[in-house]
């Protein structure tokens, strides 16, 4: 039966030092994608892999999000590779999401705001969110409302506003990613802020935010007073 080769095993086993010793940065990133792909190709030298990985997604960021099939056309990747690359993105998706959820989003910003660019800021369509809220302003709910292209994701203010009454939402946040990179609001993402937020305000379901995440950052109409 075929084994590692003596360079790898020591290879692998210095990475492992280095990774309990030093923790989650002791390792850069090709390395840790690298040591991860070796868990599912135990056989084989990972690292021009994992090189090839972060340079054709553009960093570990856009790498862990990328989507399955994605991740499948690119030569020596297969099923069990794509699936190690998958579950570390939803074991780091949990964490972020355990922490926003202890605590009333208002009060727990930051901690949102990491669970949303990890989720969302690499991805290559748009895609709009909503997180419904409780009166105490405790998560409830963060459900995918839609996604769209490479520069657009239509947002319907009835089907927001319906959703928030069937949950019995106290308040929403609208969430949705701009895979240019730029967060920027465009003038229909004002529009359709304003457009959500005054129908939610008939009915009593305020609108705390609208969130645009972006490679290069995140916006905050709120922040910015377009809200």
């Amino acid at each position: 039966m075929p084994v590692d080769a003596p360079d790898n095993n020591g290879h692998r086993a210095r990475l492992r030092r280095r990774l309990f010793e030093g923790g989650p940065d002791a390792l850069l990133d090709h390395e840790l994608i690298e040591y991860l792909l070796a868990l599912a190709i135990p056989r084989r030298d990972t690292k021009p892999l994992a090189k090839a990985l972060l340079t054709e997604f553009g960093g570990i960021g856009g790498l862990l999000t990328a989507d399955a099939e994605a991740l499948a056309r690119v030569p020596g990747m297969g099923e069990t590779s794509v699936a190690a690359l998958k579950a570390a993105h939803a074991a780091a998706l949990r964490l972020l999401r355990a922490e926003v959820a202890e605590r009333p989003i208002l009060a727990n910003w930051q901690a949102l705001l990491d669970y949303l660019r990890a989720d969302m800021a690499h991805h290559a369509i748009e895609r709009v969110r909503v997180l419904h809220l409780n009166a105490r302003n405790m998560l409830i709910r963060d459900e995918l409302m839609n996604e769209g292209s490479i520069d657009e994701a239509p947002v319907y203010v009835r089907e927001v506003i319906r959703r928030a009454i069937d949950l019995g939402s106290a308040a929403i946040i609208l969430v949705h990613n701009h895979p240019s990179g730029d967060p920027s609001p465009s003038r229909a993402d004002i529009d359709i802020t304003r457009q959500v937020a005054e129908a939610g305000k008939r009915l009593g379901i305020a609108l705390h935010d609208h969130i645009i995440m972006g490679a290069e950052g995140h916006v905050s109409l709120r922040a910015q007073g377009l809200i």
